[in-house]
């Protein structure tokens, strides 16, 4: 089975390339992020006709997740159990599902903008609630995984120049606290292996020619429980996906099972 992550920023500006690389990638299962669209607008006939099922959790504009898969979609879970509100809402930010006889989430976690915003500490609120909602698929021996953008650099190396990011987001300690605690909820990340590349990022902002120059994140993750990681048999950043006239900002992530 061939599982990816993929933040699309925007499925409707996307969608075309998102269909080619579809076609061409051969994945089975899809986590998108970053929708941004609603329930109503999302492409479900065009990705039917390639044989995806889909399931969403999208309200508007902003933010939005899906999971599209050709295994089976089953025990669809849209939102965040006990997730928290942002300014009275809960925002479209997790949907779940079994796809294959695997467990997985597609996540889009909350920017945090500021160290200084409130947004910030939504996002450590969120993050202890993602913990609480993935503990007891996390501990069980059905292979099990959240994907996503969780927008945090893991460590140092998963970030082009850590000086240029001091006292931003996406690298504080509280936030790479709140990451390292889904390892306490059992789950621990699925590291690409990118031979090409000494540091697979995953995001590079269309400024500055980043991409050309390899000024880049990685802040799209996997985090799987002992059954999945025991079952990958590959991973990779899709940089190819990142190239070109109308790209996302940021790279598909694929993972290989043996399931």
């Amino acid at each position: 089975m061939r599982i990816a992550t993929f933040n699309v920023n925007s499925i409707t500006a996307r969608l075309p390339r998102l269909l080619a690389w579809l076609e061409s990638s051969g994945t089975d299962v899809v986590c998108i992020q970053e929708t941004k669209c609603s329930a109503e607008q999302f492409p479900y006939e065009e990705l039917r006709a390639l044989g995806y099922e889909s399931a969403v959790n999208a309200t508007g504009r902003w933010n939005g997740v899906a999971l599209l898969s050709k295994v089976g979609l089953e025990d669809v879970v849209v939102g965040l159990p006990d997730g928290p509100d942002y300014e009275g809402v809960q925002e479209p930010r997790a949907i779940s599902a079994t796809c294959g006889g695997v467990r997985v989430w597609s996540v889009y976690v909350p920017n945090g903008r500021e160290v200084e915003h409130d947004h910030y500490g939504y996002k450590l609120d969120w993050f202890r609630s993602l913990s609480a909602a993935v503990a007891e698929d996390a501990a069980g021996e059905r292979p099990f995984a959240v994907l996503g953008d969780f927008n945090v650099a893991p460590t140092d190396e998963d970030v082009y120049d850590p000086a240029v990011f001091e006292g931003l987001t996406h690298v504080t300690p509280a936030e790479r606290a709140a990451l390292e605690a889904l390892r306490t909820a059992g789950l621990s990340d699925v590291f690409p292996r990118a031979l090409k590349y000494d540091r697979p990022y995953t995001f590079w902002d269309y400024r500055m020619l980043a991409f050309p120059k390899n000024r880049g994140m990685r802040i799209d993750l996997v985090y799987g429980n002992a059954a999945f990681a025991k079952a990958v048999t590959d991973s990779y950043v899709d940089r190819e996906e990142r190239k070109g006239k109308g790209a996302s900002d940021h790279a598909p992530v694929v993972v290989d099972l043996e399931v």
